[in-house]
């Protein structure tokens, strides 16, 4: 199995466990473990972020401009960044030509990190002091940002099978919660009462 895994790979766990490869081979398992608790809780709270984010935008546009898919950028306000990620998630949607394109699938297209970025500094102004602050209630662009860079990193790390029994998993936790908190609370009490996270991370050998 250290050859399968590969020494570089599992080389992290074999330093945590001392040297003692069965015991590495434990922490591979549980890593594997927590990392799957922890995506499908951050799995969660985009959802409900980018559904948000999503209908304010949606209200914003139709308000300013008289169009409710503000994607299409009517108003010229996203970068060339986004609406190159808008434009691939358009065409993704209809690739095969057996579904016609609705905003709900354009929006489930785009990445955790197109909402991170629409977070950014350029958008202060254009976006966030408009219509975004509002998804927020209380919160600060950059308390918002930062702690969506958090899960996207992490989301990312775990994307590529890196090690997280290294990492702060309980303040990644806990970032999680109070996004999705500043958000909708009923949608966090929803995703406390489902989240393997706690109990996984205690389980750690």
């Amino acid at each position: 199995m250290r050859q399968r895994i590969s020494p570089e790979r599992l080389g992290p766990y074999v330093a945590a466990s001392g040297g003692d490869i069965s015991e590495a081979l434990n922490l591979y398992v549980w890593n594997a473990e927590m990392t799957a608790a922890l995506a499908t809780t951050i799995g969660h709270v985009e959802i409900v972020l980018r559904n948000a984010v999503h209908e304010n935008l949606k209200a914003w546009s139709t308000r300013c401009f008289a169009e409710p898919r503000w994607y299409l950028d009517v108003g010229h306000v996203l970068q060339s960044r986004a609406t190159d990620d808008v434009r691939i998630a358009r065409r993704r949607v209809v690739r095969d030509g057996s579904r016609a394109e609705t905003a709900g699938l354009v929006v489930a297209e785009l990445s955790l990190g197109f909402w991170r970025y629409l977070l950014a500094n350029h958008y202060d102004r254009t976006l966030w002091r408009t219509t975004l602050h509002e998804v927020f209630p209380g919160r600060s662009r950059r308390v918002v940002r930062d702690a969506v860079e958090v899960l996207h990193l992490s989301r990312n790390r775990m994307a590529h099978h890196e090690p997280m029994f290294n990492r702060p998993i309980a303040d990644i936790h806990a970032t999680a919660m109070e996004l999705v908190g500043w958000i909708c609370p009923v949608s966090r009490a929803w995703i406390e009462r489902h989240c393997r996270t706690a109990e996984t991370l205690r389980a750690k050998p």
